[in-house]
């Protein structure tokens, strides 16, 4: 299934694709750039954590046009015992050449967006501290640090709310 997409102005806006036994292979190549490997698993084990915990995880790929340019994981287990671990983002990987484009951006929105029609307050992610790790990047969406750490990796927390008579991203 595909979720919808927008063509504004010529150019098609990036989606989100559930992973199918026809686009899988395509997913489980997906690379990032050789200095993020140390901060991100490859979308093939993350694959394999969704198909553990199907009830939990929520894998996408992230499209713009015909062309595979992310991957994105979010987790929703509202009755987790660790808070945060109940609403959040487990994964993303953007292909190294197509980073710098707002693909990661998208793909944490709607990550968010889908929380916000789940209901959820908030949504964390997590990342190893250091050089090339993904801090700036979450930092400039809005998560804040929480001051935990979880098995050495930084837990942070962005807040959500709906604006008045705005629409979920995905119905």
């Amino acid at each position: 299934m595909s979720y919808p997409r927008a063509n504004v102005g010529g150019m098609t806006t990036p989606r989100l694709v559930e992973v199918t036994k026809d686009n899988v292979g395509a997913a489980c190549a997906l690379s990032v750039a050789p200095h993020q490997r140390d901060y991100v698993a490859p979308v093939a084990r993350s694959l394999a954590e969704a198909y553990a915990q199907p009830d939990v995880a929520w894998p996408r790929l992230v499209y713009a046009g015909d062309d595979l340019v992310g991957f994105v994981m979010a987790a929703f287990d509202p009755d987790c015992p660790i808070d945060y671990f109940r609403c959040g983002i487990w994964r993303l990987n953007i292909a190294a050449e197509h980073q710098k484009k707002g693909y990661g951006r998208f793909a944490v929105e709607a990550v968010l967006a889908e929380a916000r029609r789940r209901g959820s307050e908030s949504a964390t992610v997590l990342w190893v501290p250091g050089e090339h790790s993904p801090e700036q990047f979450y930092l400039r969406l809005g998560f804040e640090p929480t001051g935990q750490l979880h098995e050495g990796e930084v837990v942070a927390r962005i807040r959500l709310c709906t604006p008045p008579g705005a629409l979920p991203y995905f119905a």
